[in-house]
């Protein structure tokens, strides 16, 4: 046994039931809230599977034969998918609430600013999807990785609300591939010490959708949402505790407070471990070479990742093999994606099940001389991968559609009949900054008419930045404390935009039509000064349109709701303002370029305090009416 503590205690079993109103029910199970209306229509199942820290750039789908031939062959592939905040925690907090994380204010993996105590204290154990899906009348299940900071010490206290079967992974042992810890229902933790973690997920998965199987059969047709959460890809990460104390498993939570602190006397990080019947795959494949991958010429980017410098031969190989240790890692997701698209077929419940695929945030490689990690703003970090099928869900299909986490939420509570009509109008109440994503063919189409959806995805991080490699040289760093930077990725008709603001004052712009791996920032002081900056952008004077992103950060970066939706309607309440095209109309130009407030940090913080955040859009913007300020208009 690893540690002796009483909640590891192999075979103890506690009652996974519970009565209301003299019947047996199974844990989590929550009434239905009186004057719920009877739905026509048949909720569909919903399976939704969620990896972790896997690529879309560096092309970890093209290894993934079986997730190509049961989700993207049978549904629809999203390429414009962002994460909002590019680190674990934060980032599944948005996704199971549907709210940025500067509304969530889960901004980090542990406490102070994050982790599940974080998202307790929030209030969100009685506030996120499962908790919504049971009011709506759906079984509710999910085995995996849900939140960081989630441990053998605190599972209990409380326990995750909003679940019928759950099995959680716990820390300190969440990413330990060959070390797992898994909690059951309101069972005490159970070691699997020796044992391959995405295996033995994958067994417990195939066991709830049993379960659900059979309540969908026999037990009134309810309805099921299942959460499956492999740990892979992300590096595996072993805990350095000399005893069972919960002073070590606390200590194992805490960040670094400055970059002279050691980590490593916590934990060690190493590259993904696959299952040995993968570990001979691959051999010859490297990171693939795009002009950004380790530049010689040049650092990219501001702050820290402007520092940065060029890999040596040694380093390069490691992160080569750091890559194919995640590509092999994979395979095993892509065997429990086959196991799970057949064991719904064996069911009969496929053509009535809805499957996502996605992942939490992205990951990085030897981009921009980066070591393996996450948390940046570029492209290889926040846009992940998105597959769909099911009902009407065309076959096949690539979107180009803009899409993020915060719209995941909106669109699984449609799908059962939580939002839209009458009875189900609960958008208010569920507080939602996304809006659903179109899945049919025809929803699509609608969705490219002009004002129809959005073209923007809020992009936030706070606090600090970590490579996961291995630390080649005497000087080099692991990680770095200011990483603080708002930013909004704008995708639309003739432009392909990203800006952002850092807490240091530092700002990037890159034009990624021209750019598209990001290595020109059109902000950096030395291009202005040089005059190599362009004198035009999208055909408007380049700071012109530097003024227009500015102004959009600026309502995005605290907006809650639909103005987190529909963010040109806050500084354009006549409606006229739908898209960035609109907005660079002339006669708007006094009112962005001299009358609003930029976008500035009075300081660096690691975590949301609105105090260090600079001024409010909600106390301290314009509106384009009369000239007054967005409190005085609303």
């Amino acid at each position: 046994m690893r540690f002796s503590t009483a909640a590891l205690v192999a075979g103890l079993q506690v009652s996974a039931a519970f009565v209301v109103d003299g019947e047996q029910k199974p844990l989590g199970f929550r009434q239905k809230p009186k004057g719920t209306a009877t739905k026509e229509k048949k909720q569909p199942n919903i399976v939704f599977i969620l990896t972790d820290d896997q690529d879309l750039h560096l092309q970890s789908l093209d290894y993934l034969p079986l997730v190509k031939k049961h989700l993207a062959d049978e549904g629809t592939t999203y390429k414009r998918h962002y994460c909002t905040t590019a680190i674990c925690c934060p980032a599944r907090v948005s996704l199971w609430t549907g709210k940025q994380a500067h509304n969530t204010n889960v901004t980090d993996v542990s406490p102070p600013y994050g982790g599940l105590p974080k998202f307790i204290s929030q209030g969100f154990n009685e506030a996120y999807l499962p908790v919504w899906l049971q009011e709506a009348g759906y079984d509710t299940y999910y085995t995996g990785k849900l939140f960081n900071a989630h441990t053998v010490d605190n599972y209990d206290s409380p326990y995750l609300a909003g679940w019928n079967g759950s099995d959680f992974l716990l820390d300190p042992y969440t990413y330990s591939y060959l070390n797992a810890t898994f909690q059951r229902n309101r069972d005490p933790p159970v070691s699997y010490e020796g044992q391959y973690s995405v295996d033995v997920l994958a067994e417990k998965a195939y066991g709830f959708l049993d379960d659900a199987a059979r309540n969908v059969h026999d037990d009134g047709g309810r309805p099921f949402f299942f959460g499956i959460a492999p740990i892979a890809p992300h590096s595996n990460i072993e805990p350095r505790l000399l005893s069972s104390s919960s002073e070590d498993v606390n200590t194992l939570h805490r960040r670094p407070t400055s970059e002279e602190d050691d980590i490593e006397q916590f934990v060690s990080f190493t590259p993904p471990i696959p299952a040995t019947r993968h570990a001979h795959l691959f051999p010859d494949v490297v990171v693939p070479r795009t002009p950004h991958f380790n530049p010689s010429s040049r650092a990219s980017g501001v702050s820290w990742i402007s520092h940065l410098p060029v890999q040596s031969a040694e380093d390069v190989a490691f992160n080569d093999h750091f890559y194919r240790q995640r590509l092999r890692t994979l395979q095993s997701v892509d065997e429990l994606v086959a196991g799970v698209v057949e064991r719904l077929e064996r069911h009969g419940l496929l053509e009535d099940t809805y499957v996502f695929y996605t992942s939490d945030n992205g990951y990085h490689i030897g981009q921009h001389r980066l070591q393996p990690g996450k948390e940046c703003g570029f492209e290889e970090d926040i846009n992940v991968p998105l597959i769909v099928r099911g009902p009407g869900v065309k076959k096949g299909s690539v979107a180009e559609v803009v899409t993020s986490h915060v719209d995941l939420a909106p669109t699984v509570l449609k799908l059962a009949g939580a939002l839209g009509g009458d009875d189900y109008n609960k958008e208010e109440e569920y507080k939602l900054d996304g809006e659903a994503i179109p899945l049919t063919a025809a929803e699509l189409a609608q969705a490219k008419e002009k004002g129809k959806r959005h073209e923007h995805v809020t992009v936030e991080y706070w606090g600090l930045a970590l490579s996961e490699g291995r630390v080649f040289g005497k000087d080099a760093q692991r990680f770095w404390t200011n990483n603080t930077y708002k930013a909004v990725r704008i995708l639309g008709e003739g432009y392909n935009l990203y800006y952002s603001v850092w807490c240091s004052g530092e700002h990037e712009l890159y034009d990624l039509q021209t750019d598209p791996y990001q290595l020109s920032n059109l902000l950096d002081p030395s291009s202005l000064a040089s005059g190599k900056t362009p004198s035009f952008l999208l055909g408007a004077p380049f700071q012109k349109v530097v003024a227009r992103l500015d102004s959009l950060l600026f309502v995005l970066k605290s907006c809650k709701g639909k103005t987190c939706i529909r963010p040109w309607e806050a500084l354009h309440p006549a409606g006229n303002v739908q898209n960035l095209h609109d907005a660079l109309s002339s006669r708007f130009d006094t009112f962005y370029e001299k009358e609003q407030k930029r976008v500035e940090f009075d300081r660096c913080e690691k975590g949301y305090i609105v105090e260090a955040e600079g001024p409010q859009f909600e106390t301290d913007g314009l509106v384009y009416r009369d000239g007054h300020r967005w409190d005085q208009w609303v």
